[in-house]
């Protein structure tokens, strides 16, 4: 009997501190992974919001208020950032806009800013368009990311996520 305590005694391991160094070991992939969910889903709210705002001011143009009113480039960034809701602030220095008359839906035919990697603005352009021309409105807005290895995947150049929104429409005929 004495020989079975010894022995339960000293072949006992000690866990004292065991769980701590588990949660430790899981505890840096755990939180990389909620930052990420977080923050794809940050994305993912911040791209719906920006397709809303994009489709609403276009519609100041499809109606023809902003020719009525002589929009420009600003004022139609101006707009279209209002619309932003919770994102609005500082939307004007991260926002870009392309509208455009398009001769047909099938060929556009317009420049892609995003070639090579980085974004280039020289070639967008801002007309309010005639009624019964086709219009094509398309907005880019630059988003850094935060979380490592996810700015890695997603973003081109830097920490920097471009998202990008249009919408393509008939001006109606309001003459």
């Amino acid at each position: 009997m004495r020989r079975a305590l010894l022995r339960r005694l000293f072949l006992r391991r000690p866990r004292e501190g065991a769980a701590a160094v588990e949660f430790a070991m899981i505890a840096l992939p755990f939180l990389f992974m909620l930052f990420a969910i977080a923050e794809i889903a940050f994305v993912f709210v911040l791209d719906s919001v920006l397709e809303n705002a994009v489709i609403e001011t276009g519609r100041l143009v499809r109606t023809g208020q902003a020719s009525a009113q002589g929009f420009t480039n600003d004022t139609f960034k101006t707009r279209m950032c209002d619309r932003m809701n919770i994102f609005a602030a500082g939307c004007l220095g991260k926002v870009h806009v392309d509208v455009r008359v398009v001769g047909s839906y099938t060929n556009p035919n317009v420049p892609d800013p995003m070639q090579g990697g980085t974004f280039s603005a020289s070639g967008l352009t801002y007309q309010n368009g005639q009624a019964g021309n086709l219009m094509l409105a398309r907005a880019w807005y630059r988003h850094t990311l935060f979380t490592p290895f996810l700015s890695q995947g997603l973003a081109r150049g830097g920490s920097d996520s471009w998202l990008m929104a249009s919408t393509a429409f008939q001006n109606e005929p309001w003459n």
